[in-house]
């Protein structure tokens, strides 16, 4: 595609700012603007839900991509049990949940979430970033600042653009308990339950060293944790120690691994009790109410999607463990590789991974392996032997 002969000068749209810092946002803005004009080469456009295989320009793919890591957008009794959401409750409730008519399926799967991850309480909205901005955004009100490890997602910062130090996440945290011990001010730690662009689960034993006189609020994204990491997949609560100078809120989308269009917040009753009743959240849209049925009446599928998706990852790992061609962890689905020529080898056998610039155009090219339940043992022996042959040609 050609790029139209205009451009965008910092120093010459930024004569409309009048802010300071105007020209490095035009710059992020004119940088955003030339990637809309322009579509990367190696982007495909299809017009059909991906699942376990996909078709571009008429070949098909093995589709080793995306986050629907339990495979449910595809399952046949997950898509009955919607149908079955959609005649009881329609396909959205265009009503704040906080009205004076409320529909009971929200708070039936909301004690269902909590009671599964092992939270206090569970409040619904209708995405991740939404949850997650109604988390930050009530932390903000009560006069927290806000420090952030490495890589977390932007659905909870505080603003567009956030300083993020470039530092491993294990010097964050050295640096974090050196940081509270010096200021009085009241904190609040951003972090990811998993750095899912590296397949790489964090650890919480950490928080055992914060002093127990030293109040702070902990703020856990674990949109790429919850349904597969935890005991049957309950996600990240369980495992971060429970202190009482330590108020714990856990966001997460359940559009990943959970297959609905929403989001979830997990924390103590009195949190969700102000984040429920404040003015952002009344203003909100509810989750889609039929995907909450079907989520309630699901467990079976859950379960079952689950253990396919732990034996797919326990297959493809035996296979490729001793290639040193991908970096992951144990039992989660994602497998990182620095070597972004792996992206257009895979291609020409047939197999379609994750790489591309995220969460930003301008960022560094992400190349990655993702499992779903939907795969098959063949499908994972096809993938496994195209990384064989990789990584006897180039490493």
């Amino acid at each position: 595609m050609l790029i139209p002969s205009f451009t965008f000068s910092a120093l010459t749209l930024s004569q409309f700012y009048i802010f300071p810092g105007a020209a490095r946002a035009v710059h992020h803005f004119s940088v955003l603007i030339l990637f809309l004009l322009t579509t990367p080469s190696n982007f495909h456009q299809i017009a059909h839900l991906p699942g376990r295989s996909i078709a571009i320009d008429g070949n098909e793919y093995l589709y080793f991509s995306g986050t629907a890591y339990l495979g449910l957008p595809h399952n046949p009794d997950f898509q009955d049990l919607i149908q079955a959401g959609l005649h009881q409750y329609g396909s959205v409730y265009g009503s704040s949940r906080n009205g004076n008519l409320q529909l009971t399926i929200y708070e039936q799967a909301e004690q269902k979430l909590a009671s599964w991850a092992g939270a206090e309480a569970a409040l619904t909205l209708s995405s991740g970033m939404l949850a997650g901005q109604a988390a930050i955004r009530q932390l903000m009100l009560e006069g927290y600042e806000f420090r952030y490890s490495p890589d977390v997602h932007p659905a909870v910062w505080h603003l567009p653009q956030v300083d993020i130090a470039k530092e491993t996440f294990e010097h964050w945290m050295e640096n974090t308990l050196t940081i509270l011990q010096t200021t009085h001010h009241k904190i609040a730690l951003v972090t990811n339950a998993v750095d899912a662009l590296r397949g790489k689960l964090y650890d919480f034993e950490w928080i055992k060293a914060i002093p127990e006189d030293r109040e702070v609020v902990l703020v856990v994204d674990d949109s790429h944790g919850l349904g597969i990491t935890g005991s049957g997949g309950c996600g990240v609560w369980e495992r971060i120690p429970k202190r009482n100078n330590i108020r714990l809120i856990v966001t997460a989308s359940l559009a990943k691994a959970m297959g609905l269009p929403g989001g979830v917040i997990f924390s103590d009753p009195a949190s969700l009790h102000r984040i429920r009743y404040s003015a952002y959240f009344g203003g909100c849209s509810p989750v889609a109410p039929d995907h909450l049925y079907a989520y309630v009446h699901a467990d079976t599928l859950y379960a079952d999607a689950y253990e396919r998706l732990q034996a797919n990852i326990s297959q493809f790992t035996d296979s490729i463990r001793a290639l040193h061609l991908l970096s992951f962890t144990e039992h989660y689905p994602v497998f990182y590789s620095e070597r972004d020529e792996l992206y257009p080898f895979l291609l020409e056998r047939g197999i379609f991974i994750y790489s591309f610039s995220y969460p930003k155009p301008t960022d560094k090219a992400n190349t990655r392996i993702v499992l779903s339940a939907w795969h098959t043992p063949e499908d994972i022996q096809k993938l496994s032997a195209a990384c064989h042959d990789f990584a006897t040609l180039y490493l």
